[in-house]
C-alpha cells in the first residue's frame, strides 16, 4: 500500500501535545470513524485516538464497503504496522471488538507490532458466538425493523428514505461481515483484555462476556455498565472511565 492508501485508514483528532501511546478504536457494524469524535479531548493528551474508518462510509463514503472479514483484518495489521512506532492499544464495539481482537492474533502471527492491551466492548467472546441470523439478506423493511431493535440508529435516520438508501448498503456489507466470521483456534494472545458489556444487552451474555479470558494468557477482566447494545453511547462517560483507567500507567513517561 502506498502511504496515501494506508492513511485513508486512520481519523485523528489533533493532539494536545506530542503522543506517547497510541489508541485505535474500531467501529461496530454500520458506524463510522465519527463513533468516537470527542474522544480525543476527554483522554490524556499524551494518549492519540486514531479512530478506524473503513471503506463505504465516513470520508471513504464512494468506495464499496468490504465484504471479506479476513481481507478487513490483512489491510489494517499491515495500515498500522505502517505508522510511527508508539506504544499502542485497541479498543472496539460489537463488530469492532470482533475486529480488534482479530488484528491482534494476526499480528502476533505475523511478527507485526502488537497492542500493549485489548478493549472489547458490547462483543460476545469469539468462541462463543450464535450462528449468524443473515440480516444482511433481509427485504429493507425487515433490516429496518432489526436496526430499530439495536437501538443504535437515530430514529430521524430510519425515518429518512433518502438517508437510509444511502447507509442501507453499507450496514448490509457490515452485518455480511459479522454473519461471514468464523472463529478459528489460534496461540492465545499474551496481552491483558479488558471486557465491556451492557447490563440491558440481549446479543451478550454474562458466559460470553466471561469466555474473552480464554483468548489471552494475561489478565483478563469483564466490567459491566448500564444500558443495553449500545451503552458505548448511553453510558459514555463510564466507557470514557474505564478506558481512562485501563490506559493510566501505560503511557510511557
Amino acid at each position: 500500500m502506498t502511504i496515501p492508501e494506508i492513511q485513508r485508514w486512520f481519523i485523528r483528532q489533533p493532539a494536545i501535545t506530542r503522543p506517547r501511546m497510541r489508541l485505535y478504536c474500531f467501529a461496530y457494524a454500520g458506524g463510522s470513524a465519527a463513533v468516537y469524535g470527542g474522544w480525543q479531548r476527554e483522554l490524556d493528551p499524551a494518549i492519540e485516538v486514531v479512530a478506524i474508518e473503513l471503506p463505504g462510509r465516513g470520508s471513504r463514503f464512494s468506495e464499496k464497503p468490504a465484504s471479506n472479514f479476513f481481507w478487513l483484518v490483512q489491510e489494517l495489521a499491515y495500515a498500522i504496522a505502517a505508522q510511527e512506532r508508539l506504544p499502542f492499544a485497541f479498543f472496539g464495539h460489537s463488530l469492532g471488538g470482533l475486529l480488534a481482537f482479530e488484528v491482534a492474533r494476526y499480528c502476533k502471527l505475523r511478527l507485526l507490532p502488537q497492542p500493549c492491551h485489548l478493549m472489547v466492548s458490547g462483543s460476545a467472546a469469539p468462541g462463543m458466538r450464535k450462528p449468524g441470523r443473515n440480516l444482511h439478506l433481509l427485504p429493507d423493511e425487515d433490516l429496518m425493523t432489526e436496526l430499530k431493535s439495536y437501538n443504535g440508529t437515530p430514529a430521524a435516520v430510519l425515518e429518512s428514505a433518502e438517508l437510509m438508501a444511502m447507509l442501507l448498503p453499507m450496514i448490509r456489507a457490515d452485518f455480511g461481515l459479522v454473519d461471514s466470521y468464523r472463529y478459528r483456534l489460534a496461540p492465545l494472545l499474551d496481552m491483558p483484555l479488558t471486557v465491556l458489556a451492557g447490563r440491558g444487552d440481549p446479543h451478550v451474555t454474562l458466559d460470553q462476556a466471561s469466555a474473552w479470558s480464554m483468548e489471552t494468557s494475561a489478565e483478563s477482566r469483564v466490567i459491566w455498565l448500564e444500558g443495553d447494545h449500545f451503552f458505548i453511547h448511553g453510558a459514555r462517560a463510564a466507557v470514557l472511565d474505564v478506558v481512562r483507567d485501563t490506559l493510566t500507567g501505560k503511557v510511557p513517561g
